[in-house]
């Protein structure tokens, strides 16, 4: 493949805490029959750039796992990265695995392994130490995933929704409901609180549905607050998502929080990925939504 070909190389750099879910992300993006190597050093990227290029389309779909093993080269990825952006024939993203301190402390204890940074010491000191160093990377990152409560199969499942039918990249808008009981959720770009609307939780009838139920989407849309808001919203983000795709962003989270996730977020969540599906590749989510039936 000549450099002055139109056809992109998809590219993707996997990185983040370990622990986080990288062997599952590698592992996915086999299945998506990209072609993967895992723990690459950074000073070998270029190299393997020139490798890409020179397969002929046989390495059209490539992802590579970066991680703290090759800590000591992380600066010269950075070069690498910037010089890319100088490239039209390869489309590099990067894909940031994140969890809660607290998760990955269990999951260390869990497999009775040490971590990188502190073999001799506490997992917690190797954590802290490793967000220090991917700091930046995660600045970087075009997709952060927080896997704290994603189970292998869960984490799996939302790279092959992601990345499955990408040829090019896109720009996506991710809008996601949750409840604020259970934590602001990490990946959110925007993040607004519905809180303040007629919750349907307080009817008796409505309270074990969600807003995916008719008469619940129903009695939040109807209040005028509720329909000021959205035309506030819509077009804040009529305005904002042009400049987020210009400025380069792939992807951008909204995330539309109650108090538990389960009638007015969900209602609003659905309301504006709906209506805005026609000027852009959306998805929406529920993080919250089955958790009362967790609890049960």
């Amino acid at each position: 493949m000549s450099v002055g070909s139109t056809s992109e190389i998809q590219l993707v750099i996997i990185t983040g805490m370990s622990g986080a879910g990288k062997t599952v992300a590698i592992q996915s993006f086999e299945d998506l029959g990209y072609f993967c190597v895992d723990n690459l050093p950074p000073t070998l990227l270029p190299k393997f750039l020139e490798l890409m290029k020179e397969s002929g389309g046989k390495m059209d779909k490539v992802a590579l796992v970066m991680d703290l093993r090759g800590r000591e080269f992380f600066d010269s990825l950075f070069a690498s990265l910037d010089d890319l952006s100088e490239v039209s024939w390869i489309a590099p993203q990067i894909l940031f695995l994140d969890a809660k301190d607290a998760t990955l402390v269990t999951r260390y204890k869990e497999t009775r392994r040490s971590h990188p940074l502190a073999p001799t010491g506490s997992p917690l000191e190797g954590i802290q130490a490793e967000r220090e160093i991917l700091e930046e990377m995660k600045g970087r990152a075009q997709y952060i995933y927080d896997t704290s409560e994603l189970k292998p199969r869960e984490l799996r499942e939302k790279i092959l929704k992601q990345f499955a039918s990408q040829s090019r990249p896109t720009f996506s808008v991710n809008v996601m409901s949750f409840g604020f009981k259970y934590g602001i959720p990490i990946d959110a770009d925007l993040v607004f609180d519905v809180r303040f609307l007629p919750n349907p939780h307080y009817i008796e009838a409505m309270r074990p549905k969600t807003g995916l139920d008719n008469d619940v989407s129903s009695y939040v849309l109807k209040w005028t607050e509720t329909q000021k808001f959205i035309e506030k919203v819509t077009d804040l983000l009529a305005f904002m998502l042009p400049q987020y795709k210009r400025e380069g962003k792939s992807q951008l989270v909204i995330a539309i929080g109650c108090t538990g996730g389960q009638h007015r977020s969900v209602t609003l969540a659905e309301y504006i990925a709906n209506h805005f599906k026609d000027d852009y590749q959306t998805h929406v989510s529920h993080r919250d939504i089955e958790r009362r039936k967790e609890r049960k």
